[in-house]
């Protein structure tokens, strides 16, 4: 059988009993949209982040849609970003009628150097999206203090951060807003498609909760922007609320395979994962580097090892992002570092048995190849 490096079947087993309960509580519950399920879900993950809202929506991608649009960014404005994440960060900007600007990355962290984010602010620029990439937290003191110096929104991209902290202060409360994904590879994740956008300010979750549902605040009426269609699913709510209680445990697990790694490794020349000062790092996906990463990649393929590259395209060079015109050599360390960066298999159900397969084939490989 091929080691990938994500799997959720051992865990589904062990919790089949609790997941096939909550989906029976919404089917015998009379209401399957917008229902209990989902409120108690917002009220629940709010409290676990630390901040005073919760809305759940469809996806995360459209959590960073509704979120930068509760936040006033429209046609026009220009957010500034990072080239090295997932695709969906960048299409959201794009889908508000946004322009996206790209900084850098840290040659250390591949988080936005925000060292670069000053000199890329423009009378155009009305927000800031940090992406709290692989499971730590970009440096949010400093996003912050940018962000009040020029008057400028902050939504946090926390898809790939929950339960990740800086300075013992969540990942999700330090923006106007943070919008979360619940694909089912992450941290906290749900048998499907599934989002939210998170928010301290009263206003931004009204807008929020108008944004998700049409733009509507009373059945059929559209009351001012016309919204979306981006509702939470009951049934992903209830068992998100179940995964929630073990959402610190799903991190401890992470972390533990992450120091096996670096036990296991530590002597190579591969580079492992650099966690920020400040940083606790919740391991989402567990980044190495090295630059002869193409042929380790093969020479695992044929011990039957599928390892995967987050991302081997930066944004900036895709085709369907020509026409913001950055063409090669513009981002030069996160050129650099797509060609050396790849994933190994994290995720909490992932035994030490796998791991040490995973282990001696890449020691093998970097001696080899």
């Amino acid at each position: 059988m091929t080691i990938q490096v994500w799997d959720y079947t051992d865990e589904y087993a062990a919790e089949r009993e609790e997941i096939l309960a909550a989906v029976d509580r919404v089917f015998t519950s009379g209401r399957l949209v917008l229902g209990a399920s989902v409120q108690r879900f917002e009220e629940e993950f709010a409290r676990y982040v630390g901040v005073a809202h919760g809305v759940g929506v469809d996806n995360g991608t459209n959590a960073v849609v509704l979120g930068l649009q509760a936040l006033g960014v429209g046609p026009g404005d220009e957010v500034i970003t990072v080239s090295n994440t997932a695709a969906p960060t960048v299409l959201a900007i794009d889908a508000v009628g946004a322009t996206p600007v790209f900084v850098d990355i840290d040659p250390d962290t591949y988080l936005m150097d925000v060292t670069r984010v000053e000199a890329a602010i423009t009378p155009r620029t009305r927000a800031l999206l940090p992406v709290h990439l692989y499971g730590q937290c970009v440096p949010m003191g400093t996003v912050m203090e940018l962000a009040a110096a020029h008057g400028l929104a902050v939504l946090e991209d926390c898809a790939q951060a929950h339960g990740a902290r800086q300075n013992g202060r969540m990942a999700g409360s330090w923006g106007g807003a943070s919008a979360f994904s619940f694909y089912p590879t992450k941290v906290l994740g749900a048998y499907g498609d599934g989002g939210a956008v998170l928010t301290d300010d009263d206003d931004v979750e009204q807008a929020l909760r108008r944004l998700r549902y049409y733009g509507m605040e009373k059945t059929y009426y559209v009351v001012r922007t016309p919204g979306h269609n981006s509702r939470l699913d009951e049934v992903q709510a209830e068992i998100l609320r179940g995964k929630l209680t073990r959402l610190d445990d799903y991190v401890a697990a992470r972390r533990a395979v992450a120091r096996r790694y670096a036990d296991a490794l530590g002597d190579t020349d591969l580079v492992l994962p650099a966690p920020a000062p400040g940083n606790d790092h919740v391991h989402y996906v567990h980044v190495v580097r090295h630059p002869r990463r193409d042929a380790i990649l093969a020479a695992l393929r044929e011990r039957d090892i599928a390892l995967n590259i987050s991302y081997p395209w930066p944004v900036h060079t895709m085709t369907g992002f020509a026409h913001l015109g950055y063409g090669r050599g513009s981002l030069p360390v996160t050129e650099r570092l797509a060609n050396e960066i790849f994933s190994l298999p994290m995720y909490p159900s992932l035994t030490a048995g796998v791991q040490d397969k995973v282990i001696d084939a890449l020691r093998d490989a970097l001696r080899t190849v």
